[in-house]
């Protein structure tokens, strides 16, 4: 890396597993530009709960970070919130979900579906 061009980290991340389940999701929708959206509500048991849906449409405000095979959306709301987090994916006896890794939350719910800062 030269002097004139510097290192910017990537607001969020996308686990392996994520990237994998995204994908199948979205080739048994046929859909082969598989985006997520991330999103950041109010409530929860926390104060703030994660969400996610299929992102359709992106608004002209949206940040999107292409992962070559999966891309993440997120709104400007949610990004603050968000950055640095990592998007995950697990099966587990309570069932399969996403979830958001957040080094960002000083507290999570039990579930870890939703956070406070």
């Amino acid at each position: 890396m030269s002097s004139a061009e510097s290192f910017v980290p990537t607001p969020l991340l996308l686990s392996d597993s994520a990237r994998i389940r995204l994908k199948a999701l979205m080739e048994e929708q046929s859909n082969q530009a598989p985006r997520l959206r991330v999103y950041v509500t109010g409530g929860g048991c926390s104060g703030f709960q994660y969400g996610f849906d299929f992102a359709d449409r992106l608004a002209d405000d949206d940040t999107v970070i292409d992962f070559g095979d999966a891309t993440l959306v997120v709104d400007p709301l949610s990004y603050q919130y968000l950055v640095g987090s990592t998007v995950d994916y697990e099966e587990g006896l309570a069932g399969a979900r996403f979830r958001v890794q957040n080094p960002n939350a000083s507290s999570t719910c039990g579930c870890g579906a939703s956070f406070m800062v």
